[in-house]
């Protein structure tokens, strides 16, 4: 916790002589048996090509994912062309406490659903084994990002290695054995999917097939549709397999390849869709899928296994070693994940486990999210059911901002570039949702969207709209272009990129708000996904301004003020939004002193309801901190309490990362441990309590969604490093349980590198590198040494809530590196 005093410097720093790296640890998931069902096996992924490996000696099974393939083609800009004529009387009806009334008028407001994400097929390897299966091990290698499976039959030792590399677009797979000729398998390839298997005359085995044109239901499945009477047919798609083997004799059938008395073979696996765009049918306008997946067959296959795995590696690594942490100097102890969670999960102690399910956040999206593809998905990039929960899309009110909280802080900026470029395609289509729903300008984005930047209200006239009108989409979706600007500094990419779409989202909220007892408020309204029990003795799910909509937009206008001053712009706009952010309906506190979610204070159908939206503005937002108002903080505090530290495994990682931004440590590790408690099996869906992790450490709605892992990894670095008032705060949330530790490579905004050693709970020494210039401030609750060629300059002390702050103001330099110290 901070404590009643701060000191509070900017400073001008001289570089540091000399820097201390630490070399990256190396970090592992491992287990003594195969995977028994998909939710053990291990994931690898280039960004576009996935994998889940099982690890089966005598049937492996690999199961494949491209991040392009997806049910579907291009979205239908007007679907409900009569839904604006419903606006005025659903605002007419909520104004009158006719919630019943708005509810049947606002589906008809809605439109069609989302499309699915699809699995690419599977690869089964059926090898011969002559006897009993003994020292069986199986892992994943995050710091290398290699996937292995050993084990031994007859005394001979078997290996497997696998990876999905990025510089060469290809899944490799090494199989090996330690006496020579002992490989004898057979490669084969199945589908759910319509499909047509070959092998090519030049052995290659081909599976090439074709995803549904219709988006389905999960619970209600339609026939699987493949021919769109619209003259848009499904995506076409194929993977090709290849061996090469330097003794074994390779042969085939007519769907399979044969591999017989082998050393050593290598497997290459080549894939693409025939996806050409968010606004091209699949089809006929696609591209050409098979000779995308020939070529970059035939390049892969010049190199040899050590080129294909060096280049991978280096790869890898230039973003996942940028940053290291180190709890407690913290070992693994010799025992397998699965093991090491069940004594975690009864109070045993294991700092390395916390370590890893940080970096493996970091793994997913690295793997998941690459410059130049799509974002990461529900799922990142790894599904294995043509009906996947949730559609395996885009869930605009929470879920896909929270996949990205960790790519800045973490030193994987670039990974958010793909999330960006498709706010992007979502704003184009956006522009027409705002125009032909609501008769407005900007661009608006409701609750689900998919690779065709789905925009408009989903449903299909029978969606709840407590989720499925949902409308705030394009201001939250603009924090994180302004958020790409605020780490990195880049103030052509805010002109040219981020400004106009957030000006555009601006311009939607604006026409939007409407004027009730004199302030602003939205109508229609929810807060997403919850309900609410009227005085009047009915359950609620719309209301107006709600305390999210309100943060939201409160957040994009300031977002676009703060804009207008770095790039000497739009006056009079900037104007116009202060004046419009000054009449929000404002916060309340309620009878509880927690933080009013709805229009009134009104009680919780389901008190500890996974989402908390109307926290936004602690966190994401930066309108609430307790540095800021601790009366508004503190009723978020007791909001927090009152919907309790259960939920869904994205909803516990949320709560981390709140815990976090109340400079409750303890609280936030609390959580953190919650989270890594071992599930059970869930093939359902799962909307209250029973979030944790798999065996494989992926996080459980349940069933798996990947956001958890990635707010979780958010959270860790929200405890260790806060920036998003403008001052780094170095330790800010730090558990005592952390007596000790390092971490070196998590960024603050204002494009600082952080490298901090901390003791007894206390920064013992720091590095902070500013890597293009520019004022840095730095908030500390006890004093530090800056070692500096000159005298710090213009001290002040002045008040705040009562606190009191040291001032100074100067500036750093571009590539310095700059040295802290505790006094």
């Amino acid at each position: 916790m901070v404590t009643a005093k701060m000191f509070f410097c900017s400073f001008f720093f001289v570089a540091c002589a000399s820097a201390v790296f630490s070399q990256q640890k190396e970090y592992r998931l491992w287990y003594k048996q195969p995977a028994k069902d998909w939710n053990e096996a291990l994931p690898i992924g280039n960004g576009r090509l996935g994998a889940m490996i099982f690890g089966r000696p005598g049937t492996e099974l690999i199961q494949l994912n491209e991040q392009t393939l997806w049910t579907g083609g291009p979205v239908e800009l007007n679907p409900n062309p009569e839904s604006p004529k419903y606006l005025q009387p659903v605002r007419e009806a909520l104004f009158k406490d006719s919630i019943a009334q708005a509810i049947r008028l606002l589906r008809k407001m809605q439109g069609p659903d989302t499309e699915m994400y699809q699995p690419l097929g599977d690869i089964i390897i059926n090898q011969q084994l002559n006897g009993d299966v003994t020292n069986y091990t199986r892992e994943l290698n995050i710091t290398n990002a290699v996937a292995i499976t050993k084990f031994t039959v007859n005394g001979v030792n078997y290996s497997r290695e696998i990876f999905s590399s990025a510089p060469d677009q290809v899944i490799v797979i090494k199989l090996r054995a330690s006496k020579a000729k002992a490989l004898n398998f057979t490669v084969d390839a199945h589908h759910e999917l319509q499909y047509l298997k070959f092998v090519t005359p030049l052995k290659s085995l081909v599976l090439k097939g074709k995803a549904r044109i219709t988006n389905d239901e999960r619970r209600n499945p339609k026939p699987l549709l493949y021919t769109d009477n619209a003259d848009c047919d499904g995506m076409r798609f194929q993977f090709r397999i290849d061996a090469v083997s330097p003794d074994g004799v390779i042969s085939n059938t007519d769907s399979s390849i044969i591999v017989a008395g082998a050393t050593e073979v290598i497997l290459y696996v080549s894939a693409a869709t025939s996806f050409n765009g968010y606004d091209k049918c699949p089809d006929k306008d696609g591209k050409d899928e098979q000779m995308l997946a020939i070529l970059g067959q035939m390049a892969a296959m010049k190199k040899n296994y050590t080129q294909l795995l060096s280049a991978h590696i280096k790869d890898y690594q230039k973003y996942f070693n940028r940053v290291s942490l180190s709890l407690n100097n913290a070992v693994a102890p010799n025992l397998p994940i699965n093991e090491r969670l069940a004594n975690y999960q009864k109070g045993a102690p294991d700092f390395e486990l916390e370590e890893l399910f940080f970096q493996f956040g970091r793994y997913l999206l690295i793997s998941s999210s690459r410059p130049g593809g799509v974002p990461a998905n529900l799922q990142g990039i790894w599904n294995h059911l043509i009906r996947p929960s949730w559609r395996s899309n885009y869930t605009t009110n929470i879920n896909l901002q929270m996949n990205y909280w960790l790519a800045e802080q973490t030193n994987l900026g670039e990974m958010s570039l793909p999330l960006i470029e498709h706010i992007r395609r979502m704003a184009k289509n956006g522009t027409s949702t705002a125009k032909n729903y609501y008769n407005m300008k900007g661009w608006a984005v409701h609750h689900n969207s998919d690779i065709w930047a789905q925009t408009n209200p989903v449903g299909e006239g029978n969606g709840d709209p407590k989720w499925a009108n949902w409308s705030l989409g394009s201001p939250w979706l603009s924090q994180h272009l302004y958020e790409h600007y605020r780490f990195t500094a880049d103030k052509k990419y805010l002109k040219e990129i981020a400004y106009p779409l957030m000006k555009a989202a601006a311009e939607f909220c604006l026409d939007w708000l409407v004027e009730k007892d004199g302030v602003l408020v939205t109508a229609p309204s929810t807060s997403p996904e919850n309900v609410y029990l009227h005085p009047n003795g009915f359950k609620g799910t719309v209301t107006i301004a709600s305390a999210m909509d309100m943060e939201i937009i409160w957040d994009l206008f300031t977002n676009i003020i703060e804009a207008t001053e770095v790039l000497g712009i739009d006056k009079d706009f900037a104007t116009l939004l202060k004046e419009k952010r000054s009449r929000l309906n404002p916060l309340k506190i309620g009878k509880k002193g927690n933080l009013v979610e709805w229009y009134d204070d009104w009680e919780d159908d389901e008190p500890h309801h996974r989402h908390v939206s109307h926290a936004f503005g602690l966190h994401p937002g930066r309108q609430i901190s307790p540095l800021i108002d601790k009366k508004y903080a503190d009723a978020v505090t007791k909001t927090l309490e009152i919907r309790g530290d259960d939920g869904t495994g994205w909803s516990i990682a949320w709560k981390i990362n709140f815990w976090a931004r109340l400079l409750d440590g303890d609280h936030a590790y609390t959580l953190y441990r919650n989270l890594l408690r071992l599930t059970k099996e869930y093939s359902t869906e799962v909307y209250t309590g029973g979030g944790g992790v798999y065996p494989n450490l992926f996080d459980a709605h349940p069933p798996f969604q990947i956001d958890g892992n990635f707010g979780a990894t958010a959270g860790v670095a929200e405890m260790l490093v806060q920036s998003q008032l403008n001052e780094i705060q170095l330790l800010p949330a730090l558990p005592a349980a952390w007596k000790e530790g390092h971490v070196k490579g998590l960024v603050a905004r204002g494009n600082f590198e952080i490298e901090m050693w901390w003791k007894d709970g206390k920064l013992t020494k720091g590095f902070i590198t500013s890597r293009v210039g520019g004022r840095c401030s730095l908030m500390m609750p006890y004093p530090v040494i800056i070692k500096t060629g000159r005298k710090t300059v213009d001290i002040a002390v002045v008040k705040q809530g009562g606190t009191e702050y040291f001032l100074s103001s100067d500036t750093t330099q571009k590539g310095k590196r700059y040295e802290l110290s505790v006094k």
